[in-house]
């Protein structure tokens, strides 16, 4: 791609990316033992750029994000109250409705979270499923702060038609769930209400992305087929909903919340896949401040090959995967939507990317810190 290519280890996502063929992308016991050790004052930068970006960094600067997490925030001119009606003839999670607007027992129809981002997520629903298009790319900003960089960037992708996510309408809870720290390491399970997939918050290492460095303050990034996902809570999701609203649902069919119930209430105990039941709201999960940061793991029935949940979209990539690039921090990223310039520092080097993304084709230009450039065309590659 014309970027500097330090080959001295890989970058693990193991997802679907071509039609289906699973992509692994390996990782390096180098890059896990020596780049990832961090000392405590880098380990609180990144929490708080993390905070900052959620929205909820206010009063916790410098805290743990278990601090943090003690104090939800709370949206007191949207808190609903308990039905004090009986209890509803639907009261076990198994029957939760959990793709639709109104859940059981509520005192009002909480928002379609599928309408909140008009411009980049369209859902319809059939009798038995969400149908969810996107191009996967968020309204917010990306990449910046991530220090672990396989030299991917944002590109559209082709969430739609046949390829397009499709939740269950209704969760059904399984026998044999799922747990996001032994398995579920290859593709989503997730989808946030912005159409953004949400990745498991362990690389196939087992470690914590978001502690590595292989985040941006959004809690995202790309894997090889520049596919933008998150890995930690989208928090920030919170700033354009309610407590009522789920922000993200899993791929069972089961919502998640913020920091609140969805009365306003603060969180009650998690399982260990970060949700748990009642009456009125039935089965959901909550994001965290603390790892699993998202669902940690699958509670409901899924279909599950090669440790990803199917089906899933496919993310037929552009261009060949980039190579892990030691030492280099990404400090700047914008776009209009058609040009993106990422900027990223390495050695006391300022690099630059300029992309332009045109239907099926991207066209990049590199420049280094002397001002060389080099410009390559890639076609999306179907298989």
């Amino acid at each position: 791609m014309g970027i500097m290519a330090n080959r001295t280890h890989d970058h693990h996502h193991s997802h679907p990316h071509t039609s289906g063929v699973p992509h692994v992308h390996l990782h390096d016991d180098d890059h896990h033992h020596g780049e990832t050790a961090l000392d405590e004052a880098e380990l609180t930068r990144r929490r708080f750029l993390y905070l900052l970006a959620a929205g909820v960094a206010g009063g916790v600067a410098g805290a743990p994000l278990a601090a943090a997490a003690s104090t939800p925030k709370k949206r007191a001119t949207t808190t609903k109250k308990k039905s004090t009606k009986a209890t509803p003839s639907v009261t076990t999670p198994s029957a939760t409705n959990a793709a639709t607007t109104t859940k059981a027992g509520s005192s009002k129809a909480a928002k379609d979270p599928w309408t909140l981002f008009p411009k980049t997520v369209r859902a319809t629903r059939t009798t038995s499923e969400v149908v969810v298009e996107s191009t996967g790319l968020p309204e917010h900003n990306m990449m910046v702060g991530i220090t672990s960089w396989q030299q991917q960037v944002p590109l559209p992708q082709p969430f739609s038609g046949s390829n397009a996510w499709r939740l269950p309408l209704k969760g059904v809870l399984s026998d044999t769930p799922l747990s996001a720290r032994r398995a579920l390491y290859r593709g989503a399970i997730a989808l946030a209400v912005n159409g953004v997939p949400i990745f498991n918050a362990l690389n196939n290492r087992g470690d914590d992305a978001f502690l590595f460095g292989e985040l941006d303050q959004w809690g995202g990034h790309c894997g090889r087929a520049d596919d933008y996902h998150y890995h930690a809570a989208p928090l920030h999701l919170q700033s354009v909903t309610d407590p009522e609203t789920p922000i993200a649902f899993a791929l069972d069919g089961y919502p998640m919340y913020g920091l609140t119930e969805p009365d306003g209430s603060p969180v009650r105990a998690l399982d260990e896949y970060n949700g748990h039941a009642d009456p009125v709201d039935g089965y959901h999960y909550h994001a965290t401040l603390t790892f699993p940061y998202v669902n940690g793991g699958i509670r409901g029935k899924v279909s599950v090959q090669n440790d990803g949940i199917e089906p899933q979209p496919t993310t037929p990539p552009m261009r060949p995967p980039g190579e892990p690039l030691r030492g280099a921090t990404i400090t700047g990223f914008t776009t209009d939507g058609v040009t993106s310039k990422l900027e990223y520092h390495l050695n006391g080097g300022v690099y630059r990317i300029e992309y332009t993304v045109d239907g099926t084709s991207v066209r990049f230009v590199s420049t280094d810190p002397a001002g060389a450039t080099k410009t390559e065309t890639f076609q999306r590659r179907f298989r």
